[in-house]
C-alpha cells in the first residue's frame, strides 16, 4: 500500500519499539505504525483510518504513548538511516505554520465581508 512501511524499515524500526512480554498480547505493531503514517502522511482525521489498519483508538494511544516515550525520535532516526543519503526526511510532527502563513490577513477578510474564502 502508499502508505505502508517496507520490509527493509520494519526491519529498522522493530527494534526501537517497546514490547511488553506480560498481559495482553499486543496487536501488531506493524499494523499499528502503518496506521499511524496513513494518518500522519494523509492528514485525515484519525476516525477516518481505514479498518486494515485496526481500531482507531488503538493507533491513537499508541502514537501517544510512544510519543511521550520518545520513540518517535528513534523511529525518525532509523527511517532516515534506512534510506539512501539522496532522501531528505522532514519530521513533520514538530513542523509549525507561522502565525502569517496559517489564515488570510485581517484586511483580506474585511475586504471579503467578513468571511475567509474555502
Amino acid at each position: 500500500m502508499r502508505y505502508e512501511l517496507a520490509d527493509y524499515e520494519w526491519i529498522a524500526i522493530k527494534p526501537m519499539l517497546p514490547n511488553k512480554p506480560h498481559g495482553v498480547p499486543r496487536v501488531n505493531d506493524r499494523r499499528v505504525l502503518n496506521g499511524i503514517f496513513w494518518v500522519l502522511r494523509s492528514g485525515a482525521p484519525w476516525r477516518d483510518l481505514p479498518e486494515t489498519f485496526g481500531p482507531y483508538s488503538t493507533c491513537y494511544n499508541r502514537f501517544v504513548r510512544w510519543r511521550r516515550a520518545g520513540v518517535r525520535g528513534c523511529v525518525m532516526d532509523a527511517l532516515a538511516a534506512a534510506h539512501d543519503a539522496a532522501v531528505q526526511m522532514i519530521d513533520t510532527w514538530i513542523v509549525r505554520v507561522h502565525q502569517h502563513g496559517a489564515c488570510i490577513t485581517r484586511n483580506q477578510r474585511q475586504s471579503m465581508g467578513g468571511h475567509a474564502a474555502a
